[in-house]
């Protein structure tokens, strides 16, 4: 099962402050990258960690790294939307969305939960998601919105840049397997923003892309993974490193 996005009729619906949490309260492991990953380590590494999961192997756990500059292709990827093909390496992702940038300065969180013990609802899963990205921006005082489809994601109102104008500091993509998570999130903390013009971003072209320190938030990644875990705790339990 790919995740594309939520319809707008599933949107209106949710709860941005629901929880998901596990009934038997076991912890998610929490394990940070000391260094950047390869993509395709990374993939290789998610869908072992989702398979081991599946089979009662091993506990549910979010992954956070960083990448080297590169795009990567989900399911509903437009080939044109790749602007400048020989700019970085590029993916086949095989998650939900279109094109999109990882790379320095951008914390890549991949997640993988076993919705088996989490109510087996997948839009409550992407709604948890995006809520708790908004609320770890909310912890630095950067106020953040998220959109139906096809806007998937999270996005920063800029009244600077033009009426009506927002820029997307975060985008998800989810692929569940055997009722169990990968894939996850990106949030642009601090990554070279002129990486983003050789694709369409997520397949929208009439609105940009920002990150903490375009708007002017000068941190470091460790406080946003602090910030990020412990969101991450408010809606879908414990963690332990």
């Amino acid at each position: 099962m790919v995740i594309e996005a939520l319809t707008s009729a599933d949107f209106a619906a949710t709860n941005l402050t629901d929880g998901l949490r596990r009934a038997d309260g076991r912890p998610v492991e929490w394990i940070i990258a000391p260094a950047p990953v390869d993509y395709p380590e990374a993939l290789a590494t998610m869908r072992a960690r989702a398979a081991a999961i599946a089979a009662g192997e091993a506990a549910e756990a979010v992954w956070l790294v960083e990448h080297p500059p590169l795009y990567t292709a989900g399911t509903s990827a437009i080939e044109s939307d790749l602007l400048q093909p020989q700019r970085f390496p590029v993916y086949d992702a095989g998650r939900g969305g279109q094109y999109t940038y990882h790379g320095p300065g951008q914390r890549v969180a991949y997640v993988m939960l076993d919705l088996r013990e989490r109510g087996r609802d997948v839009h409550r899963l992407v709604t948890n998601l995006e809520g708790w990205i908004v609320e770890t921006l909310a912890a630095f005082n950067i106020e953040a919105e998220c959109r139906p489809a096809p806007r998937i994601g999270v996005w920063v109102k800029r009244p600077d840049k033009g009426v009506l104008r927002e820029d997307k500091i975060a985008a998800l993509g989810i692929r569940v397997s055997r009722w169990v998570t990968f894939h996850g999130i990106s949030l642009n903390v601090a990554p070279d923003l002129t990486h983003y013009d050789g694709i369409v971003p997520c397949g929208i072209s009439d609105q940009g892309v920002t990150s903490f320190e375009d708007l002017g938030h000068l941190v470091s990644m460790e406080e946003v993974d602090s910030a990020l875990r412990l969101a991450f705790e408010n809606r879908f339990g414990p963690t332990v490193r």
